[in-house]
């Protein structure tokens, strides 16, 4: 397929809109202007023969000076030709016996007073018009009026000479709108090319607004939204591995001090059993926080792949998450209500949303834990319920953002991880202040996404 710029688009199309235009000119306007023409010959024609019958005589005799043929070159020149009905004793121009044998055979057959006709004679059309006269004392007579069609000829000739330079001015004149409309389109195509070169390099600082027609106005619009997003993207991003430094510098560093220790024969600790628990645990914290944040990069390349859904009843699935986290703790008391709920999800991702709030749950519970399923119209409400204390309104807001911690929190990425796989499954967290504890909760349609 051949590439065209703007340009040579707009050029392309003005060429074949004027060459459309001239094509329909071209067949329809000879037609129409020699139809025309030919109705202007016969009310030539007629206007000439009322001039002859106004001599008043009861059979006009027409001047026969001019001879058949040289009427043709003429143009306008109307001859005339009056014959008896029985065809005895013609006056006026001298007809060639073939053509006054057509026209008396038309006038002898005619029925009206006047009638208008046409014939072919060598390689020329002669339009004639036939008026009965009736006369009291000589019988009847007919008068033919002719005229051959060299004027209408000439002046479709001429009408189309003068339509063809009206279409060559009118396309030289459009060249002027036609350059001001290339320039006119290309000029917001241009900024934001130039806007799409600046985010290319990164940089997407100003805003791009189109105050003018609705449809480049539109495309600004969501140039404008693309910006921000790539802004937010960019902001979180950064956002992303400055804590993840953070977050992975401080086990990094007690590692290294240790390490150093052991080698300068310092003994931070009782002995090198202790010591060598303290780098195990810091590994581990640093292991686990290493893992949290490659599945919550990992989310975001699910979003392009196809979740494993199946249908999951609650009840089997609460119990063998808490047999996970039943002896952590033996202070707390595990419930489940609502294990009869079936939905739709992916189990291994519904799995570790359960997780986090588990875990976010034991830092805070102080005797129980309740893991609950419930039908709210159209949606499965998934919830963890603890004991423990509330969260203010400004924590409530935050709290399912990437490295939001609480004053217990460990790495602020788990209820990041359950806010993107509500978003996958079609639903949204909610946190929510409840009588005697919090409420954890994650809503998801009842039926499963297409």
């Amino acid at each position: 397929m051949i590439r065209l710029n703007l340009t040579q688009r707009i050029w392309i199309s003005f060429a074949l809109l004027i060459l459309l235009i001239g094509l329909v000119l071209a067949i329809i306007f000879p037609l129409s202007i020699k139809k025309t023409m030919t109705d202007e010959t016969y009310k030539i024609i007629s206007l000439e023969q009322d001039k002859l019958m106004d001599q008043d005589k009861e059979v006009p005799d027409p001047d026969s000076s001019i001879d058949f043929i040289e009427r043709r070159k003429l143009g306008r020149s109307v001859g005339h030709v009056v014959i008896k009905n029985d065809y005895l004793g013609t006056k006026g121009d001298y007809i060639p016996e073939r053509v006054l044998g057509e026209m008396s055979s038309h006038a002898y057959k005619q029925k009206k007073s006047q009638q208008k006709y046409e014939l072919t004679y060598g390689d020329a059309t002669l339009f004639y018009i036939v008026k009965k006269l009736e006369t009291h004392s000589q019988g009847n007579f007919y008068l033919i009026s002719y005229m051959w069609d060299t004027y209408r000829d000439q002046m479709v000739d001429r009408l189309w000479t003068r339509l063809l330079w009206i279409l060559f001015f009118t396309g030289m004149i459009a060249v002027i709108p036609a350059l001001w409309m290339a320039r006119y389109l290309r000029a917001p195509l241009t900024i934001l090319g130039k806007r799409f070169e600046q985010i290319a390099k990164r940089n997407w600082k100003e805003p791009f607004i189109w105050h003018e027609d609705d449809e480049f106005q539109r495309l600004s619009q969501q140039f404008e939204t693309m910006r921000r997003n790539l802004i937010r993207y960019d902001t979180a991003q950064k956002t992303f591995i400055q804590h993840a430094s953070h977050e992975l510098k401080t086990p990094v560093m007690t590692i290294k001090s240790y390490a150093q220790s052991v080698k300068d024969g310092i003994m931070p600790k009782n002995n090198v059993e202790d010591m060598m628990d303290v780098i195990l645990n810091e590994a581990n914290r640093m292991e686990n926080r290493v893992k949290n944040m490659l599945y919550f990069t990992k989310l975001d390349t699910l979003k392009q792949q196809t979740l494993q859904w199946e249908l999951i009843y609650f009840g089997v699935l609460a119990e063998e998450i808490i047999s996970r986290f039943r002896f952590q703790r033996d202070d707390i008391e595990f419930t489940i209500t609502g294990d009869e709920v079936l939905f739709w999800g992916d189990r291994e991702q519904i799995t570790i949303v359960f997780e986090n709030f588990i875990q976010n749950a034991m830092r805070y519970a102080h005797s129980r834990i309740v893991l609950s399923a419930k039908e709210e119209g159209s949606n499965i409400a998934l919830g963890v319920w603890n004991d423990g204390e509330q969260l203010s309104d400004r924590d409530r807001e935050t709290l399912f953002l990437p490295f939001r911690k609480g004053n217990k929190g460990q790495f602020g990425l788990g209820l990041a991880i359950v806010n993107r796989i509500a978003e996958l499954h079609g639903g949204k967290p909610k946190v929510t202040n409840v009588d005697d504890g919090i409420l954890f909760e994650v809503i998801l349609p009842k039926d499963r996404l297409s």
